[in-house]
């Protein structure tokens, strides 16, 4: 791992945590129920250290490394990983966001704010790094009924601060968003509020760092119209490319091979039939001036 551990986020030590703890355990020919009964730990609770859901105690990390014969550099290593996940908090693990946030999510934004590149394509509304704050309790309000005021304006708040990862001072993130036209045309609250965001997107477009492109209606059937999705890739090679799935029942994220490769095809495809992006803006800013 590059750079110094305690100055590390809590999540990407995490992540280390998991990726090295997982090669240790296979090098040493075990599967996770044998861990399990060796440690008198639930299987479950091994999976969450290969996963990175959770904070680790280092006395755990050290058991494990003696299981797994591993030498004192790297025992060392992972218990740094394991302290500053225990000592350190990334922001969305405040007490005020945690509650509102589905576990899913909240791993998906660990690796976001890890990640050097996303692509996303979205089908039915604007990408959350894209949103404005009106747009973002709109979408939320039909979701959430009922819920008190504090929690909608929490949910509100952890999507707002996510978008701070493109303007970041250090290595802002490289973003790749191909929208279908219905994103524009669909209109979330009123014409007010829909040229509001059509005119963020716009603005958020002319960072150096952001590629925005839209999929005309007159492009036709297209290479993602199988829904939405986005991939993520980290800057570490250790660290593979990942996709993230969402929808209304569940979420999800796998680092399998063949569904990476898939995804990230169907994306470049899709970008050869969308709009340019500067095509695309002047498509934005004539739809703001139609509604």
């Amino acid at each position: 791992m590059a750079g110094d551990i305690e100055a590390a986020s809590p999540a990407l030590c995490r992540l280390y945590l998991g990726i090295e703890l997982r090669k240790l355990r296979k090098a040493k020919g075990l599967v996770g129920q044998e861990v399990a009964d060796l440690t008198a730990w639930s299987p479950a609770k091994i999976t969450r250290f290969e996963t990175g859901d959770k904070p680790v105690e280092p006395m755990d990390v050290r058991v494990l490394c003696q299981l797994y014969d591993a030498d004192a550099e790297a025992t060392s290593r992972l218990e740094g990983y394991a302290f500053v996940t225990k000592t350190k908090r990334d922001w969305w693990q405040s007490s005020q966001y945690r509650p509102v946030m589905r576990p899913g999510f909240n791993a998906f934004i660990g690796l976001e704010a890890i990640a050097s590149e996303l692509h996303e394509y979205q089908s039915e509304f604007v990408p959350g790094l894209l949103q404005t704050e009106e747009y973002v309790r709109e979408l939320l309000a039909p979701m959430y009924q009922g819920l008190p005021e504090d929690e909608i304006r929490h949910r509100t708040a952890v999507r707002l601060t996510r978008q701070e990862i493109l303007t970041r001072k250090d290595h802002p993130l490289k973003l790749a968003v191909i929208v279908n036209e219905a994103v524009l045309r669909r209109v979330v609250g009123d014409s007010e509020l829909m040229k509001s965001q059509l005119a963020h997107m716009v603005e958020v477009a002319q960072l150096p760092n952001v590629t925005l492109q839209v999929v005309p209606f007159s492009a036709g059937s297209h290479p993602c119209m199988g829904g939405p999705f986005i991939v993520l890739q980290f800057p570490d090679p250790v660290i593979k490319p990942m996709i993230y799935l969402e929808n209304l029942i569940t979420t999800a994220a796998t680092s399998k091979a063949d569904d990476v490769e898939k995804c990230e095809v169907a994306f470049r495809d899709l970008a050869a039939v969308a709009l340019g992006h500067d095509e695309s803006l002047s498509m934005i800013e004539k739809v703001s001036k139609e509604l």
